[in-house]
């Protein structure tokens, strides 16, 4: 019996590492409805009384991937704590271009790009110059900065 319980833990482990790996990888769900996640983000906003952070990119973006992975570091409990995040994928430029402009064009400087909504989907603050655009250069600490400085003008 203990022999089956610690094998079924390291499958979960395995598993769990694949899927972390893949997230790593490919963040940008390419074949998610964005609106609807927005929505449902929207909606778990509201109730535990955070923003929506939606970050615009695309899994083929070094910058995208590079800011996804810092997302995960140092900066996961300030994110977790203030946010409810979206990542849309924004393809070729040639995806949600819709919804990024509703927001204001955000990508328009380049990716990725961030949208912070209050649960009632009102911009607090939109990327309009490409700031997460060389997120490779940022290092994880200014990315933790970065949000860190958009919290910090929420309170």
């Amino acid at each position: 019996m203990k022999k089956i319980l610690h094998l079924l833990a390291g499958l979960a482990l395995t598993l769990g590492i694949s899927t972390a790996h893949a997230d790593l990888m490919h963040p940008y769900d390419e074949s998610a409805d964005a609106q609807a996640m927005i929505t449902k983000a929207l909606s778990e906003a509201k109730t535990g009384n955070k923003d929506v952070l939606v970050i615009f990119g695309a899994n083929w973006c070094k910058d995208c991937l590079e800011l996804n992975k810092s997302m995960q570091g140092q900066s996961a409990p300030l994110i977790a704590s203030k946010f409810v995040v979206v990542k849309v994928n924004v393809g070729q430029f040639d995806k949600n271009l819709d919804l990024a402009a509703s927001y204001g064009n955000p990508i328009k400087k380049g990716i990725p790009a961030a949208v912070v909504l209050k649960p009632d989907n009102s911009v607090l603050y939109a990327s309009k110059g490409g700031e997460l655009s060389n997120a490779r250069r940022m290092s994880e600490q200014g990315v933790y900065d970065f949000f860190n400085q958009i919290v910090s003008q929420r309170q």
